[in-house]
């Protein structure tokens, strides 16, 4: 099985098209990622047990959750993090800097679909269908 070594980060919904928006992280240094750019009132995400939903804070950006997701139990079959925010292209702009600062990089268009079919998450229909829905109108 293809294993990728990075963390990658994207926005996972369109900023501004609803009051909250999700940037979603995967790989293998998520939590450390995570941990870097999140102030967290209890515990940090690296120490989370999965399927974790915990509050935290972003300085002076915005105050956020994180639904933690461990490996093999997530999308792309990786540790993922995703950071629900407030739904500002600004907001979002600033996390996903931060989370670049902090060693992840910014996804190609597909590439959490890919990382779940290489982590045999989906199959290639399944994929496919992914797509299509987001190459729709």
């Amino acid at each position: 099985m293809h294993r990728f070594n990075d963390t990658i980060c994207a926005p996972a919904t369109i900023p501004g098209a609803g009051a909250i928006s999700i940037v979603r992280v995967s790989g293998s240094d998520t939590f450390a990622v995570v941990d870097k750019v999140v102030r967290f009132r209890n515990g940090c995400a690296s120490e989370s047990s999965a399927y974790r939903i915990k509050f935290g804070e972003i300085p002076d950006v915005d105050e956020v959750l994180v639904s933690i997701f461990r490996a093999p139990h997530s999308y792309t079959g990786e540790d993922s993090a995703e950071i629900s925010c407030h739904a500002s292209s600004y907001i979002v702009s600033e996390i996903i800097f931060l989370l670049m600062e902090a060693g992840a990089r910014q996804a190609q268009p597909g590439e959490f679909t890919q990382r779940a079919f290489v982590g045999g998450k989906m199959d290639l229909a399944q994929a496919e269908a992914v797509a299509d829905v987001i190459a729709s109108s």
